[in-house]
């Protein structure tokens, strides 16, 4: 397709994080959108529908304002830090051609057109803490009824730093999180584009839980606090992290993309041979697999959190294939970024299939 040809009203993947952060799709000027039927929850807060959307494509709090005319009533504002980190260069996102993806996967062939799968490379970029402060207060204000704001935080390590340090950074930015508006707070713990600790805690359960609980502590026990893992095959390392961090948090997100280093039609690979996350339709069994896991051992411990969904997630029969897996409610990211009318199709298919 001609660029010129492409829809405006969605993220392009030709232009770069910048662009695409300044221009924005106007949100849909509309009647708030009914609550979809049903007893629907959220760490204990009342919400409208278990429809999220992950922190991917919200940017900035006019994408938060668009998507939450389109449906969505979980809304996470993209990742942010204390200090300013500026995004991979392009190409962030490349269609991959994958079946459904188990996890042992080490390349992942690039695509030339997307069928619901790609490589995400953004690298957790940040705005300065004041913009995204005062954009936060902005954004919690224009929600409706029934909608929450959560937002996103990650800790960025430092030359001479310890898990201390970096648990102090990860609380400060929850703070500031929590100081202009935040309804929840979601600890990025897993990011397969950042190679430095900040990006993989969820690989180590002891300092995961050192991070968690500098935030809890930092932000008191009224503010749920969830944290986005990736994804774990073996489960006593799974039962590990949950038992940990469990003790902290409210909520699991699960699951942050699978790592996979991404070939082109030579066999060369892309992003100099890095990893990168594969987030979409060919991650969805995985992904629903994990939060089946993860429920198994919440239900055996007793443990008092709850199961967010991400990965794959396109349809309403997808959303509830989460949810009798044991999730409370899903978060998207793929499928509103190619199709932004994704929330309101899904909310249409919902009803439809209601008594």
């Amino acid at each position: 397709m001609n660029p010129s040809e492409r829809p405006r009203n969605r993220f392009q993947i030709d232009q770069s994080y910048d662009w695409n952060f300044a221009h924005v799709p106007q949100a849909v000027e509309a009647s708030p959108i009914e609550k979809l039927p049903g007893d629907w929850k959220f760490c204990g807060k009342t919400v409208n529908s278990p429809l999220g959307i992950a922190a991917g494509p919200l940017l900035n709090g006019d994408w938060v304002r668009y998507y939450a005319s389109l449906g969505f009533d979980l809304l996470t504002y993209k990742t942010v830090r204390s200090g300013v980190r500026e995004c991979y260069p392009l190409p962030n996102l490349v269609p991959v051609s994958s079946e459904m993806m188990d996890g042992t996967e080490e390349v992942t062939p690039a695509a030339s057109e997307m069928n619901g799968t790609w490589a995400v490379s953004f690298g957790m970029p940040s705005k300065e803490p004041e913009f995204w402060k005062n954009d936060i207060r902005k954004t919690k204000q224009s929600l409706n009824s029934g909608q929450l704001l959560s937002v996103s935080v990650v800790g960025s390590m430092q030359d001479g730093w310890g898990i201390e340090e970096l648990g102090a950074d990860y609380a400060q930015c929850a703070a500031w999180a929590v100081e202009s508006g935040a309804d929840c707070v979601e600890m990025n713990f897993s990011c397969p584009n950042v190679c430095s600790e900040d990006g993989q805690l969820f690989q180590n359960p002891t300092e995961a839980a050192t991070v968690a609980e500098s935030v809890r502590k930092r932000i008191g026990s009224d503010v749920p606090l969830l944290v986005k893992i990736g994804f774990l095959p073996d489960n006593e390392e799974l039962a590990e992290l949950l038992l940990k961090v469990g003790e902290f948090v409210n909520a699991f997100v699960s699951t942050n993309s699978l790592p996979t280093q991404v070939s082109q039609a030579d066999g060369e690979l892309l992003f100099s041979g890095a990893s990168r996350g594969i987030c979409g339709r060919a991650i969805r069994e995985a992904s629903v697999d994990q939060i089946r896991r993860c429920r198994t051992i919440v239900e055996k411990h007793g443990l008092p959190v709850e199961l967010i969904g991400v990965g794959g997630i396109e349809t309403a029969a997808d959303v509830r294939q989460y949810l009798d897996a044991g999730a409370s409610s899903v978060q998207l990211a793929t499928a509103p970024m190619v199709n932004p009318q994704v929330g309101l199709l899904i909310r249409a298919e919902w009803s439809e299939g209601t008594d």
